[in-house]
């Protein structure tokens, strides 16, 4: 009886380790796909920085023109389940350009103009997200709006704004000491007050969003925790010029 018990064990058991292995593959392959998703929002925010900015400013009309392929890649990718979820991402970010084309191009002298445009595609995000439509894109262009409302607040609080419309109108080469002196007007206690607020603020909304094991919440922390990124790249930016 007690072979018999113990051969029985013996045959089962691989058994239940081979089911318990097949029951934490697909956790395995969703926390994997999350966070492809948070790093690629974060590629997808920053990166424009480098490519859509110096683009846009010598081939405005080309740059928004690039809106239409954005957007029709991101539905080719939708139409198959294997690229679904990054023709969504996608399609969020086509917003993103195409905001970012008009305001870059035509519009970057007046920064008052910059959160108007930069929200276009915001009643069309929220009524996507209505109809449970677009999650992953839609969030990640919220994602990208709310690190934008931050840094351009930043920037009227701290009075940013003469140097933004002077930067704007002279070559890169000129930037130098505007750079200089705009790093000079945040380094008092109210500057770095802020700068130290507003950071907490996108750190803590980014990070919390990746406690839900939500693709498309890891497209909108990602999309919020890369403004650190971008907003610390410009400031280094600045340091160095």
């Amino acid at each position: 009886m007690i072979n018999q018990t113990f051969s029985s064990y013996s045959a089962t058991n691989p058994t239940l380790e081979l089911d318990d292995s097949n029951a934490s593959l697909p956790k395995f392959i969703s926390w994997r796909q999350n966070w492809l998703v948070l790093v690629a929002a974060v590629f997808l925010v920053s990166v424009p920085v480098f490519i859509e900015a110096p683009l846009v400013r010598s081939l405005p009309v080309f740059s928004i023109l690039m809106t239409a392929f954005w957007v029709w890649l991101s539905v080719r990718l939708m139409s198959r389940p294997q690229t679904h979820l990054w023709g969504d991402l996608l399609f969020g970010f086509s917003w993103t350009w195409f905001t970012g084309s008009i305001y870059w191009g035509w519009l970057r002298w007046e920064p008052i103009w910059h959160l108007p445009i930069e929200a276009l595609g915001l009643p069309f995000a929220l009524w996507c997200l209505t109809k449970n439509w677009g999650k992953v894109g839609n969030w990640f262009y919220l994602g990208s709006l709310f690190g934008t409302v931050l840094t351009d607040i930043y920037f009227y609080l701290v009075d940013l704004m003469p140097y933004w419309r002077q930067i704007m109108r002279i070559s890169p080469e000129g930037a130098s000491q505007i750079l200089q002196n705009a790093l000079t007007q945040v380094q008092n206690p109210w500057g770095q007050g802020w700068a130290v607020i507003l950071a907490v603020i996108l750190a803590v909304v980014g990070t919390g969003s990746l406690l839900n094991k939500e693709s498309h919440w890891y497209a909108f922390g990602g999309a919020v925790l890369s403004t650190i990124l971008v907003d610390s790249l410009f400031l280094l930016a600045a340091a160095l010029a």
